[in-house]
């Protein structure tokens, strides 16, 4: 039975500002904005995909207000996989407005597109707040092989202690031994304990040892990684619910976070494996990796739109700076900036 992960989730509560280390760097929030002007910032990174090329150029040259631009937008929204029904939904509606006169030309549809584009996301923007009176507030990161999360879990474990976290990592993923020794590199390039065993090791054991030694010493946050999977792997997924049930012999409301970690580059793919993890577990946030100008993109209005998930992060490149809070203003800014608005420089 796979009852502990079917459980609803209950928000945390606001947790109070954690103190900021004398020699710690600015917080990452603050980052963000200011990386979101930069040339390694939102801006750049999504404006140069294909799918904001796409819709900039229906566009750019005052083209006329009639059904072929309908068409040429749903071609757009298809093509960068933002989904059948969540292209069906903005199209008719723009059709809608159309047939009833309520653009007086393709600028205001335009307009309206943009709008429309932005209510999709901005109700899954909520950033995962890390509760202080939970402490050691606990993140189990789960997703398929090969969508990032060892690497996703280095880049939190540089964010939260830029944000004056203190932290511990768990080596849950026991399946491959690269990844035990991928989470050591990430420890150490961090400063971050890493609880970890052999390769085939019980992962439930490793992250409960986690989370007493991350009690022991008072931190703040365990970041737990465990092995990809995918939801026909009954015993694995089993193992999930087992993590479970040992975490909350320490801590019954843990784990306070199970992030779903999804690569964006499989488009439509992604859409099954949140619906298929769903199923089996109780995943309470999104990050998505690989948003930056090599992938489509959509796949972040299909996710918003079907599941109503938070989407906590964003990865938008190689450094580990590029993880980054989900914006959904700047995102739809560097697919359909405001007219006369200018490319940030580098």
């Amino acid at each position: 039975m796979l009852d502990w992960f079917k459980k609803k989730a209950t928000p945390p509560a606001a947790a109070a500002a954690a103190p900021a280390s004398e020699t710690a760097p600015a917080p990452a929030v603050a980052s963000d904005q200011a990386g979101a002007q930069g040339s390694g910032g939102w801006w750049r990174k999504l404006a140069d995909s294909a799918f904001a090329s796409g819709l900039r150029g229906l566009f750019s040259s005052n083209p006329k207000l009639d059904d072929a631009l309908l068409d040429e937008i749903e071609t757009v929204l298809l093509s960068a996989d933002v989904g059948i029904a969540a292209t069906t939904q903005l199209v008719e509606d723009l059709r809608t407005r159309m047939r009833a006169r309520e653009f007086a030309d393709a600028e205001a549809l335009r307009r309206h597109l943009r709008a429309r584009l932005l209510a999709l996301l901005a109700p899954v923007a909520k950033p995962l707040v890390v509760d202080a009176a939970r402490a050691p507030f606990v993140i189990l990161t789960v997703g398929v092989n090969g969508v990032g999360k060892t690497t996703t879990i280095g880049k939190l474990a540089h964010r939260f202690q830029r944000e004056g976290l203190r932290l511990a990592l768990a080596a849950g993923d026991t399946f491959r031994a690269a990844a035990v020794e991928q989470l050591r590199t990430w420890g150490e390039r961090n400063g971050v304990m890493v609880v970890a065993q052999g390769q085939d090791a019980d992962a439930a054991a490793v992250v409960f040892d986690a989370l007493q030694a991350a009690k022991a010493r008072g931190l703040d946050l365990l970041i737990a990684d465990t092995a990809g999977r995918l939801h026909t792997q009954a015993g694995l997924m089993a193992e999930l619910a087992k993590i479970g049930r040992v975490l909350a012999k320490l801590d019954p409301s843990a784990p306070h976070e199970v992030l779903m970690v999804i690569d964006g580059t499989t488009g439509q793919n992604a859409v099954s494996q949140v619906r298929q993890f769903l199923a089996a577990a109780r995943v309470t946030g999104l990050a998505i990796t690989k948003l930056d100008g090599s992938a489509k993109g959509g796949v972040v209005f299909a996710l918003a739109r079907e599941f109503g998930l938070p989407i906590r992060f964003v990865g938008l490149g190689e450094r580990i700076e590029d993880l980054r809070e989900f914006d959904p203003e700047a995102f739809v800014d560097a697919l359909l900036p405001e007219p006369g608005a200018e490319r940030p420089a580098p």
